[in-house]
């Protein structure tokens, strides 16, 4: 199953990140989970730009559900550029979105992919609304 990423999207930050050559699996190619970790890094780089710490504390910002649709294999070496753009702000959650593709053919994406995340009180377990602070700076 194939999920689209919305036309309606916000452009929210860009990152280069290399290929690692411990990023490949048996068959020389880099395999199927670590296109999750390129997009978990993207989401730390933006979180980390607007000023917020990943590290927890009393709430947080969880990821509950993700996708990957692959275009294109990728292997070592090679240096990618991962955007990320955000979609649907809800009470506490956000659709989060990330494109991939090689620096030496920006236009041929090698996977799309996202995630929705979940504003968290930790001590609870459970959603809890945006705080304005982080609803200002994603609006």
């Amino acid at each position: 199953m194939r999920i689209e990423i919305p036309i309606e999207k916000k452009f929210v930050h860009e990152m280069n990140m290399p290929i690692r050559w411990g990023d490949m699996d048996a068959y020389g190619h880099v395999n199927n989970t670590v296109y999750f970790r390129y997009m978990e890094q993207a989401r730390v780089e933006w979180i980390t730009s607007l000023g917020y710490s990943v590290t927890p504390g009393a709430e947080s910002m969880l990821m509950i559900n993700g996708f990957c649709n692959f275009h294109q294999q990728l292997a070592y070496p090679g240096e990618l550029i991962l955007k990320t753009y955000i979609g649907t702000i809800g009470r506490s959650s956000i659709d989060v979105y990330t494109t991939m593709a090689l620096t030496d053919d920006p236009e041929v994406m090698a996977a799309v992919g996202g995630a929705t995340m979940v504003w968290v009180d930790l001590k609870s377990g459970k959603s809890t609304p945006w705080p304005d602070h982080i609803l200002s700076k994603l609006r």
